[in-house]
Parts: C-alpha cells; structure tokens; sequence
C-alpha cells in the first residue's frame, strides 16, 4: 500500500512518540507496526552465547547493543523502516552508540542479529530485506524453530546474495571482520 509523502510524515512522527506497553518494543516495519512481546529465556540464551562469543574470540574489537532502534532505507512507497534487533554490533572505534538518539542511523553497523520469536516471518522474510536495503553487511538469524543458524552477506536491493545455514550443533564461519567459528553446540 503506498502512501502520500504528508500521511507517510505523520505515520512516522506518530510511531515515533508511540508508547509501547512496559517490556514490549515496536517497529515500523514496511509501513506496519509491529509489536513484540518480552522475549523468553531461550531467546536470551541465544543471544547471550552469540555474545560472549563475539567478546572472546572476534577479531574485531566489537561493542554491541541490545534492541537499538536503527532507521533504514524504506521499500518503495513506504516510510523509512524503524527496527529493532535483537543485537547490533558496531566496530569499537567508531563509537556509534555514544551520543545517539533512540533511532540512529544504520551507517557504521556491521552486523545485527536476531533470534526468532513468535513472528517469525517477521525475522525470517521482512527484516531480511530491511537489513538487505540498510546494506548491513551481515545478518545473524539463529532460527529456534528450525534449530539452525544463519549468516547473511552481501547484501545488494532487497536481498542478501549470499547465507550459510548450519544446524544447532555444528560451527559457523564468520568471516572478517569476525574470523572465528562461532560455537553453537549450547543452543540445543
């Protein structure tokens, strides 16, 4: 559904100033809000593995931010995507999170990553492409229901041109400027 560049302003100062119930966060994903409820203990297990990892054995000296609201290039006829991961990670010395507003800009981020949740065809299709048209040049989908971890590279329009799938179990590349395998044997 397209909209007219008044009604797309005002869609995004309303989502904007939106409240959304305690523990809760709202997106505006393709021009629809999307609400997602506090996430459950395997959910944070995930990612709190994902992370450690990162600290310990990337390459890159890495900060990360839990649920940053970053803005992104809009589909065609929509206002700018506003989402939040359930990770973000930017290089150290580039200091993105220091001084940025709630929903900052996705320039500079190297990686975001989510770990499905009840929507999954929220994490699995519609944030895809989002981060496809950000150009973040990698996307780390850890699929719960699948028990299977997903990297996502080379990002060009809608899309990624590239992703390696492996199951819950079995280690997965990252390529610079992570370069280490990430472990992923205690998600099962």
């Amino acid at each position: 559904m397209t909209h007219d560049p008044i009604s797309l302003q005002l869609l995004v100062e309303w989502f904007v100033e939106l409240e959304a119930p305690t523990g809760f966060r709202a997106e505006l994903i393709e021009g629809e809000f999307v609400l997602t409820p506090p996430p459950d203990g395997e959910h944070e297990h995930c990612i709190s593995r994902i992370l450690s990892q990162m600290y310990r054995r990337s390459r890159a000296d890495m900060q990360f931010s839990g649920h940053k609201g970053l803005t992104l290039k809009s589909a065609e006829g929509q206002p700018l995507d506003h989402v939040i991961p359930d990770g973000t990670f930017v290089p150290r010395e580039l200091r993105l999170f220091r001084g940025a507003a709630p929903w900052m800009p996705c320039e500079g981020v190297t990686l975001v990553l989510e770990v499905t949740s009840p929507r999954r065809r929220t994490d699995r299709e519609t944030k895809r492409r989002c981060y496809a048209r950000g150009a973040l040049p990698f996307y780390l989908l850890a699929d719960r229901e699948a028990s299977s971890i997903t990297l996502f590279s080379a990002p060009e329009s809608d899309d990624y041109q590239q992703h390696c799938t492996v199951a819950f179990g079995k280690p997965l590349p990252l390529p610079a400027p992570f370069s280490f395998d990430l472990d992923t044997t205690d998600f099962l």
